[in-house]
């Protein structure tokens, strides 16, 4: 299994990130008080094989309010009410390469809290990307969004790595974490999700795929990250 993709596997991962992207946008339109986990992902999951993926790249993960603090949960007959957290976590599949994407919003209104951790969950991600490139060891990127996550005063809740490889397995290698010295190479496919999680409070992961090139790198997933949904 080669972390290195060759460009007609990036094609299918970058295949496969459309397809999230465009399904992601359309069931947000779905959402309204009173959709449960369950049918907007069941929305999803139809809305990505309507587009062409090859079934889905993992049981998708899609949950309101405080059950966001649940970083693995499955979606419920939980109901959505204004003010809940909605975290989406799930990835297309083309041609057996996979694509991962995770959103966090919150419907209507937002609590100062519920900001303030997502304002920490959102700067920990563009610190990481900001470490991305050709020759980066993986333990650089993590510890970029690990300081953000701790200055917020969030250490406690933060996981323990902040991404991994991604191809024709969900997670591969090159691992995204603390103790791997593991330098990135362009041609790295890899994701960044920092994630904060804070029970009975509720959760807040925000995870890209990133192309690693010469250049730095390439953003495959281009859903909204805006944190209000009106």
């Amino acid at each position: 299994m080669r972390s290195v993709k060759e460009q007609c596997e990036v094609s299918c991962i970058r295949k496969a990130a459309e397809i999230a992207d465009m399904a992601l946008v359309d069931t947000l339109k779905q959402i309204k008080v009173g959709i449960t986990e369950k049918e907007l992902a069941n929305f999803l999951d139809y809305r990505m094989q309507q587009l062409g993926s090859d079934g889905v790249s993992f049981d998708t993960i899609l949950l309101f309010g405080i059950r966001s603090a649940l970083p693995h949960g499955k979606p419920s007959e939980m109901q959505l009410k204004e003010g809940d957290f909605i975290l989406i976590d799930f990835g297309a599949v083309v041609n057996g390469y996979r694509s991962d994407m995770t959103r966090t919003y919150v419907y209507k209104k937002a609590s100062q809290e519920q900001q303030q951790l997502f304002n920490t969950v959102l700067t920990a991600h563009t610190a990481a990307l900001s470490e991305v490139c050709d020759g980066a060891s993986c333990s650089t990127v993590n510890d970029a969004a690990q300081k953000v996550i701790d200055a917020g005063g969030y250490k406690e809740y933060g996981g323990k790595g902040i991404g991994h490889g991604l191809g024709l397995y969900l997670h591969e290698a090159p691992f995204i974490t603390p103790t791997n010295n593991t330098v990135l190479n362009a041609g790295n496919v890899i994701t960044i999700e920092p994630g904060v999680y804070i029970p009975d409070v509720g959760g807040v992961r925000i995870e890209d795929d990133i192309l690693v090139n010469h250049n730095g790198y390439e953003c495959l997933t281009h859903a909204p990250k805006h944190f209000i949904l009106e």
